[in-house]
């Protein structure tokens, strides 16, 4: 348990601080696994509602933070693949861009972004056949620190990832076996026992840790990589969880609008003149930042 502990407070140390008040609007979301458009890409299936989403948040003056497992890099060589599948992801993504209102982490799946800061820069335009900026100097963190400025306490935003041996120390050899072996597996119907979105052994153990080491700092974590949605009351631990972006027709995300935080799904809807709609609702909170803490 030291070592976990002390990649979560290495990751903490390093954080930039996000300073926020009850006049901030913040969207966190995490583990969208874009993919290269083909029958292995998860994302597909919710393209449309994520990016309505998106929309809306940019319309409402949120900023959109991306908790890690954004691109999925390890069943794709090339970014460039999922660039040319969901361009019109990325442009909107850019508008938050402009705007000073993105941040983007990394997790197990895109920590080669980590590796190459220039990966993100810029972006293939069909239409011209040239090159275009994207996210030019955008750099990718592993964690950010919410600073809530009215009491000076704070959150702790990272991919998760870092109290997964497997997937963190050893995550080229797990990159490997997932492009080279589950993928394949998978099609036949096996899972892949490494995962924590899969393997509830393993999920449950990242989800101990964390919600121990925010215990024990007296700092809520919200985190992403297990796939599965956690939002606390409050006397009940500071661990939350943003879900993902793959769900069965469904997304979930964390807001943290005027000092409260909510856990919300984005999903479709048939509305009474048989329309198809997508919708948000809240699926738990919203409840003060103040009682975490």
């Amino acid at each position: 348990m030291v070592s976990y502990n002390k990649q979560i407070l290495q990751a903490y140390r390093t954080a930039p601080i996000l300073n926020i008040d009850d006049g901030s609007r913040i969207v966190i979301m995490s583990d969208c696994h874009r993919g290269a458009g083909n029958p292995a890409d998860d994302f597909g299936k919710n393209q449309t509602i994520y990016c309505a989403a998106l929309k809306a948040y940019n319309r409402q003056g949120f900023t959109y933070v991306e908790l890690g497992d954004g691109d999925e890099l390890w069943e794709n060589k090339r970014m460039s693949d999922i660039e040319a599948a969901h361009g019109n992801v990325f442009r909107i993504l850019r508008q938050f861009f402009l705007a000073n209102r993105l941040w983007m982490l990394y997790g197990n799946h895109d920590m080669v972004k980590r590796c190459r800061p220039l990966l993100l820069d810029s972006i293939y335009d069909d239409i011209s056949g040239t090159q275009f900026p994207l996210f030019p100097g955008l750099i990718v963190r592993e964690s950010l620190l919410l600073h809530y400025s009215p009491t000076g306490n704070e959150i702790l935003l990272l991919h998760g990832h870092q109290v997964d041996f497997f997937n963190n120390a050893l995550w080229r050899l797990a990159r490997f076996l997932v492009r080279y072996v589950w993928q394949r597996l998978n099609l036949v119907g096996f899972g892949d026992p490494t995962s924590a979105a899969k393997n509830n052994r393993v999920k449950f153990k990242v989800e101990q840790r964390l919600t121990r080491w925010a215990a024990e700092n007296g700092t809520p974590v919200i985190s992403g990589h297990t796939h599965r949605p956690v939002f606390p009351m409050p006397g009940q631990g500071g661990y939350f969880n943003d879900g993902c972006c793959i769900h069965p027709w469904s997304i979930t995300a964390i807001e943290i609008v005027a000092g409260t935080i909510s856990l919300v799904k984005w999903g479709q809807r048939t509305e009474g003149d048989d329309v198809v709609r997508i919708g948000k609702d809240t699926v738990a909170g919203p409840r003060r930042l103040t009682a975490y803490w």
